[in-house]
This record gives C-alpha cells, structure tokens and sequence, in this order.
C-alpha cells in the first residue's frame, strides 16, 4: 500500500459542498454541531439543503446494526428448522431448501449491489435493501408451506445481497481516512457476534415462543434502521454510473448460486456426487465469465481489481482466514453439545464468548496498527489467532470450562482485529471511480469463503469418523476438523508477509 490518498477517500473531495459554501460547515464545526473529526461527506436532502455525514460511530453502528440482523437471522434460524418441518409437515432435511434459496439469491445479486448503488445511489438502495430485508422476513413469518417459506427466503435474500455490499461502500466513502480503522471496527461486529449469538438465541425462541418470531423480531428493527438511515446516511452516488452488464449477472449468477449450493451439499453426507457435480457447473460458468470479463468494459465482477497489491493481498489473505471463521459457528456448538454432553443454551452460553472477545477488540485496533502497521500486527496476530483456533480442537472433558472460555474469548479476539485490518486495507488504493466494484467484488468472496469453511470443517469432521470406522463423533474427530482449518487459514500468513512494511501507514496514523 501506497502512501498517497487515494481519490475516493480525499477529504478535500468528501468535503466539498455541492449546495452551499464550506463555510457554513466550517462555522457548525466551531459551533459544536458537528464534531471536527467527522466532516467527511455532504449529501443534499430531499429539500435541497445539504447535510453533514455525523459521527462515523453512528454511520458504522447504523450500517453495522443491519448486517447483524442479517447474519443474526441465518445462524438463529439453522436451530429452528426442526420445529419448522414439523409444522409445515415435511421431512426434516426437506426444510433445507428455505437455507439454499437464500444463498441463491445471495450469489445472484451481491455482484450486482455496486451497479445499483451506483446508478440509484447508496442510501436509497441501502435503505430499499433493508426494506426488502423485512418484507422478506414479514413474509417467511406468515408462511403457511414451506413452498412459500422459500419463496419469501429468497426475498429476504435480494435484501441481504445488498446491505452487505453497499453498507460497506457507504462507510468507505463517508469516513475520514484516519477514522477508517476505527470505524471497520464497528462494521465487522455483526459478521463475528451474529453466528455466536444466534445458537442460544434460537433455543431459547424455539423453546419459549415460536419460531416465527425469528423472522418477527426483523420488523422493529429493521424499521428503525430504515429511519436512521435516511437521517444519517449520505446519499452517494456516481455522476456517470456505468451500463448494467447483464450477461455477467447471469454468468456469475449462476457459477456462484453452483458453487455455493456445491459447497453447501459437500457437507452433507451422502450428497457427495451432487456437489461434485455442482462445483464443476459453478468452475465452467466461472470460466465463462472469466472470458466475458476479460472482454467487457465494465464486468460486473471487475477481476482487474487483483491486479492492485493491498487489495489483492487482503482479498487472499481474508478469505484463508474466513475458512476458520466459517467453520468455527459450525464446529463449535456441536463439540459442545455432541461430545461435552452440554445442552443447546448451555453451549450457546459458551460460544458467547466470542462476541467478547470481538467487543474487546474494538477499543484497541487501531492502536496496534499504528504502533506495529499492518504488515506487521497481521502476521502476529494471523499466527496468534489461528493458534488459538486450533486449541479448540483440544478441549476434553477434564478442561474447566473458564479456561474453555477463556480460550474462546481470546479466538474472537484475534479473529476481530484480523477482519478489521483486512477490510480497512483492502481499499487504500482503489480509486474512487472503481470503490463499488470493489465492494461488490471483496463481499462476494467473503460470502464463497464462509460457506467453503462450512464445508471443510464438515468433511474434515466426516473423514475422521470414516478413518476410525467409528459412527459416532468423537473427540478426535473434532481434533482432526479444527486442525485442518486452522491449518489452511495459517497460510495467510504467508500472504500477509508480502504486504509493503508500510502499507496502510497513513490509515493507521503510522509513522514511517
């Protein structure tokens, strides 16, 4: 990473008004209206007069509180699918298609979220997202049959397929450079709490109320979110948006929607030859877009973004270390439940201990990247932080279970400040024409990534029983699952030992 500003982060660009003098929000600033370390952007409201973007805090914690009830409401709804068989009168595995219909739409419209932000602006397709968000989750509420159940997950996915992405563009183009550390602290929040808070949170729902309030308890929220975003969030958008390029939606559409489902099903047992098969339909339409790429001028998936260093090298070191981050929410509570003998909340109370640990992390972030760098704190704490996974694979019954969460707390720690780094230093020199290509282009890989996570800790897990011709899970067998991952994430190290010494020096205050 370079040390120049790169143009979509200028502040001399976010601060230039579009309908009124600086002077007037030079003359807020000194009259307390607006705190000096937040006039980053402008944007003009529905009456013409513009409005200062407010303290980055409030902007990620509002983008940040509608990604968790994104990731809150997969990882809430996998303890409720039982129950919802029961209901709706079908065999158990047969509910899991409400899961794969949401991921389908997940791969089918995160690489179009940047297009549209573009052409619509940020804050109207942000807030339209989550409108869509809630219709979905409304609708998955008063489903009667599971075939409308699928129907409205596949809303809910539209909506999700566009919070992510463009919740993350409006971050990266509302915020100071200098605060983008701290604000990425925020943002990566429900990412790491959701899967961990969502166990116990969906036993307790099943168990006390009814599952529909899984998707109920969406509405307040999301209609608050909605609010606020229109009183806080800028509405960005590009002068010239680009030509929707459609037959790179349908290609990367469909070699995605395979690829994911292919992952999905690998973890499944017995279903083996039907996600071998769908992998190799998502690798040749993924080559088939790879050549519409390389061709059109403005591919909706921009492979050419891998040519710039940090973002290539976040781009690859992220995704090996979101193989552990997908696993883990998928191992975890089934050691804990399988092989301690723990009930579900007694479990879900034990993976809690993440969200600490990711809490924790948030107060000290930037100051480890402006005292060690990037380059630096990402190798460390990549080492520390797989090293601590890899304990789990560890745990025994005569472990006390402070110590277990101990080590949990200090997992979600390192994994925290690792996504933080990850997702500040991915854009310091993407330019402000291509930052929603970008956006569109690191959330597609992260969404293939936590899903392929799912499917390594799985087959891991299945080949250790298989190897010791032993039907039930044993302790070993989770040994040999979380090795493997924490084994794979461990090569991002050697990803992160390519980054310049002084990348990111002007993000984290660094000197050099």
């Amino acid at each position: 990473m370079n040390l120049h500003l790169p143009a979509a982060l200028d502040p001399r660009q976010l601060l230039r008004p579009r309908r009124r003098g600086i002077a007037s929000v030079n003359a807020e600033v000194r009259d307390g209206i607006v705190p000096a370390g937040d006039r980053i952007a402008q944007t003009t409201d529905a009456d013409g007069g513009a409005a200062p973007t407010r303290n980055y805090r409030t902007v990620a914690l509002i983008i940040a509180t509608a990604m968790f009830m994104e990731n809150l409401d997969a990882t809430v709804l996998a303890t409720a699918l039982p129950t919802m068989a029961r209901d709706f009168g079908v065999a158990a595995p047969a509910i899991s298609i409400a899961l794969t219909s949401y991921l389908l739409a997940l791969a089918m419209f995160i690489p179009a979220s940047g297009t549209m932000a573009d052409r619509f602006g940020a804050r109207p397709v942000f807030r339209a997202a989550i409108g869509v968000f809630v219709a979905g989750s409304l609708a998955c509420g008063l489903a009667p049959s599971l075939e409308w159940m699928v129907v409205a997950r596949f809303v809910q996915g539209i909506g999700g397929a566009m919070m992510m992405p463009v919740g993350r563009l409006v971050l990266l183009r509302s915020v100071a450079k200098r605060d983008m550390v701290s604000a990425m602290s925020w943002l990566i929040m429900p990412a790491l709490v959701g899967p961990i808070l969502g166990p116990p949170l969906g036993g307790f729902i099943v168990t006390y109320l009814d599952w529909r309030w899984i998707f109920w308890l969406n509405l307040p929220i999301g209609l608050l979110g909605i609010v606020l975003v229109g009183r806080f969030i800028a509405d960005i958008r590009e002068e010239a948006p680009h030509a929707f390029d459609a037959i790179g939606f349908i290609l990367s559409g469909v070699a995605l929607g395979c690829l994911l489902f292919g992952f999905e099903m690998a973890s499944r047992p017995g279903e083996a030859a039907v996600a071998a098969a769908l992998v190799g339909i998502g690798a040749l339409f993924g080559l088939a877009y790879w050549r519409h790429a390389r061709r059109a001028e403005h591919p909706i998936l921009d492979l050419s973004l891998m040519r710039i260093a940090t973002f290539r090298l976040s781009v690859l070191g992220g995704s090996l270390t979101r193989i552990t981050q997908g696993a883990q929410p998928f191992l975890l509570p089934l050691m804990m439940q399988l092989a301690f003998g723990l009930s579900a909340a007694q479990s879900g109370a034990m993976t809690v201990a993440g969200a600490i640990g990711s809490f924790g992390m948030k107060g000290v972030a930037r100051r480890i990247l402006k005292r060690f760098g990037f380059r630096s704190s990402l190798i460390v704490m990549g080492v520390l932080g797989t090293g601590a996974y890899a304990i789990c694979g560890l745990f025994r019954p005569n472990w006390p279970l402070p110590a277990v969460f101990a080590v949990l707390v200090l997992s979600g720690f390192l994994i925290s400040f690792q996504f933080t780094a990850y997702n500040t230093i991915a854009y310091d020199e993407i330019g402000k024409d291509r930052m929603s290509a970008a956006t569109s282009f690191y959330s597609t890989f992260q969404q293939l990534m936590l899903s392929l996570g799912i499917c390594v800790g799985a087959t891991a897990l299945h080949v250790s029983m298989l190897s010791r011709g032993g039907e039930a899970v044993a302790f070993t067998d989770f040994t040999v699952a979380f090795w493997t991952v924490t084994a794979i994430s461990l090569l991002a190290v050697f990803v992160n030992w390519r980054f310049d010494p002084q990348a990111g020096a002007e993000l984290s205050g660094r000197k050099s």
